[in-house]
């Protein structure tokens, strides 16, 4: 025995970690790092990422899933309710510890109604929802949520509408039931947990709009307590079922499907696995992320010293185990997602571009873009399941939605154990009972994620936070937009922040400014070290940059929502990768932005320095769509070859080619066709 506790070992490990994470910082400013290139041109063109991980597969709750078919599907009537107390639905509540499975056996329940939807069969259910819960929701949060599953479109391949803005929380209710009455419906509430505060009367209010609904409407909950049921209100009536523990069989096939390569041959492994999955006790999770790990490492003799071990003995059980087998930069970008609130959405490359701009990723072999090493770090979290896919095969991502990824709770309690005071969040949602956050944000804090803009929480908490790396703010209120004099302390009072987002999902105006104009102070070039610059709105503004943007070098990603007017110099930013903005961008002197993927638009200018045809010539690396207008302003075919399309790959959507004034150009066509 040493006698040094865990505490202190952690805390050891994490300060050689951040030695080890400045000394690649060092290397990179002075161009030492082992990506270098001398010859910036001759660049890879990035592979579609793949992933190890295992398709989705529930084993051993088939019973389960027809025993609550069977419950949801009782006849309790199909008129509109009375006018007496009488409510039109019931609930069922699935309750068990966490990682026993239960959001996964409401999932299986939802697919099945979901499937027999989309076939077009004679189904039980008019509409069939799911909204995740937690422990710190909001009402008007939930209710969005509900009147986009109950907005769904006839036709699956059509994007879901996405809740307009409401002036108050009263119209959106009635809108709601607007979108609920006379239909039955099925709703999974996912999460739910048992409310301690017995004034609390928050749950409640989220099934006031359900009462429009058509009798023998149910709805679906998870939650570790039995108890949380009550909380749902009196009148609501409910079934409690208890989740069971998976049968020894399902359980060592689960372990497998996950250890093993599928198709693999089990035989060498077969009875070392059963050892195994005997000291799990059972847990769906427990035996995903053991044997996510075991899967990485198909040896016999790895497979017995994980057998000899006692895993739910080991300090931290099972999850931390799978945790320490991970690399020093997976376990940084693993931690560094406890920074999000539980079960937030998390999307592939949005995760993988922060995990970029924070230095976490160093790729070790030459030409190796450094995305791509995040690629790969992003698919080892997802193989071992602490990122979970929801894909549209479970029905969770319908409608032209991007698949998402979630992190379990436990898993999440896990991440902001060891992230430690690295990672903070503020949950101040302003709609909760109580007015939203109060607290002390630690000192030394260097990644910070804020629910809800707040000026006074800013200028009073936030910027006397000298080592603040991070900064997100995931919603701005339109009653309160952000002040063009809080981002100028912001700019000034945080030097070395590499990550700043602020995002709106409002239709209304989210800077303060002229109308719709929202003017990036120039002392945005403080901001030497920042990476990452996103200043979101899901409306259409023009956004002016100031000349000074120009100077900071670092720049990897600008990202500017559905602003439709943005005209911007960016020759100097050598290391920008990433541009979002709306239509009508107006790009220039980007021929030098050998590593840039994404662009919004480019407009032809030959007429004018810096819109040349010729900037795309050396630009190799851009993916996705690309749209170029203005091509009435080339005059020959040799001016049009300097676009060089044919050498950029990875423009996977066909290339649009608009005109500007109408004069067709001969040879404008799509990418296949195009020189």
């Amino acid at each position: 025995e040493s006698g040094i506790t865990n505490t202190k070992l952690i805390k050891s490990l994490k300060k050689i970690e951040d030695v080890i994470n400045e000394a690649h910082q060092i290397l990179d400013k002075l161009n030492l790092s082992s990506t270098s290139n001398g010859n910036r041109r001759q660049t890879t063109v990035a592979n579609p990422p793949t992933t190890a991980v295992s398709p989705q597969k529930v084993f051993g709750r088939d019973n389960d899933r027809d025993k609550i078919i069977a419950m949801l599907h009782r006849k309790d009537g199909d008129r509109h309710p009375s006018t007496s107390n009488s409510l039109c639905f019931s609930v069922i509540g699935i309750h068990g510890v966490g990682g026993s499975g239960k959001s996964t056996l409401a999932q299986f329940v939802y697919a099945h109604e979901e499937k027999e939807k989309q076939n077009n069969k004679e189904v039980h259910f008019d509409l069939v929802m799911w909204v995740h819960v937690s422990q710190n929701f909001s009402v008007d949060g939930i209710f969005k949520e509900l009147y986009e599953a109950a907005s769904e479109p006839k036709d699956a391949s059509e994007p879901k509408v996405p809740c307009p803005q409401f002036c108050n929380l009263n119209t959106l209710e009635k809108e709601l039931e607007r979108k609920l009455d006379g239909k039955r419906f099925l709703l999974v509430l996912d999460d739910v947990w048992c409310n301690k505060d017995a004034g609390n009367q928050e749950l409640p209010k989220l099934l006031s709009p359900l009462k429009k609904g058509k009798r023998g409407s149910k709805i679906l909950v998870t939650t570790r307590s039995k108890f949380a049921l009550s909380d749902l209100g009196p009148g609501v009536r409910h079934t409690a079922m208890p989740i069971n523990e998976v049968n020894g069989t399902a359980f060592f096939e689960l372990f497998m499907h996950y250890a093993l390569e599928e198709g693999q041959d089990q035989s060498l492994f077969k009875t070392i696995g059963e050892e195994i999955a005997e000291k799990l006790n059972r847990s769906p999770l427990a035996a995903r992320t053991v044997g996510g790990n075991l899967r990485q490492q198909q040896d016999v003799g790895h497979w017995r010293s994980v057998r000899d071990q006692d895993l739910f003995k080991v300090w931290g059980g099972p999850l931390w185990w799978s945790y320490y087998q991970l690399g020093e930069q997976a376990r940084r970008c693993f931690a560094y997602c406890s920074i999000f609130p539980r079960r937030h959405r998390l999307y592939r490359d949005e995760l993988v571009r922060l995990w970029v701009a924070e230095g976490f990723i160093r790729s070790t072999d030459e030409g190796v873009d450094i995305e791509d090493a995040g690629h790969e770090i992003f698919n080892q979290l997802v193989s071992i399941s602490f990122l979970q896919s929801r894909r549209p095969g479970l029905g969770l991502s319908q409608h032209g939605k991007k698949d998402y990824y979630l992190v379990h709770d436990l898993l999440h309690d896990l991440g902001e154990v060891v992230a430690g005071s690295d990672c903070f969040r503020i949950d101040n949602n302003p709609s909760q009972k109580g007015g939203g956050w109060t607290g002390d944000v630690p000192r030394e804090v260097r990644h910070l994620f804020v629910q809800s803009y707040d000026a006074t929480l800013i200028t009073e908490k936030i910027l006397e936070l000298g080592k603040l790396h991070t900064l997100i703010i995931y919603s701005v209120g339109g009653d309160t937009p952000v002040e063009k004099i809080v981002i100028k302390k912001i700019l000034r009072s945080l030097p070395k922040l590499r990550v700043l987002a602020i995002a709106s999902s409002l239709e209304k105006d989210t800077f303060i400014c002229s109308p719709n104009i929202f003017s990036v102070p120039k002392c945005i070039s403080q901001l030497k070290h920042v990476r990452y610059l996103a200043f979101r709105t899901d409306r259409g503004c023009r956004v002016i940059l100031p000349s000074s943007l120009n100077q900071l070098y670092q720049m990897q990603l600008l990202d500017f929502g559905k602003c439709n007017d943005l005209a911007f110099s960016c020759g100097d930013l050598i290391k920008l990768r990433h541009v979002f903005s709306g239509w009508e961008s107006i790009i220039s002197n980007i021929s030098g932005l050998d590593s840039l993927q994404m662009l919004p638009e480019f407009r032809v200018m030959s007429f004018l320095e810096g819109h040349e045809a010729k900037q795309l010539r050396y630009l190799n690396r851009l993916s996705g769509k690309l749209i170029i207008s203005g091509l009435d302003s080339v005059e020959s075919r040799e001016e049009a070859l300097e676009f060089d399309l044919a050498a950029k790959k990875g423009l996977t959507d066909r290339v649009i080619l608009p005109q500007v004034s109408g004069r067709p150009f001969p040879g404008a066509m799509s990418r296949t066709g195009f020189i």
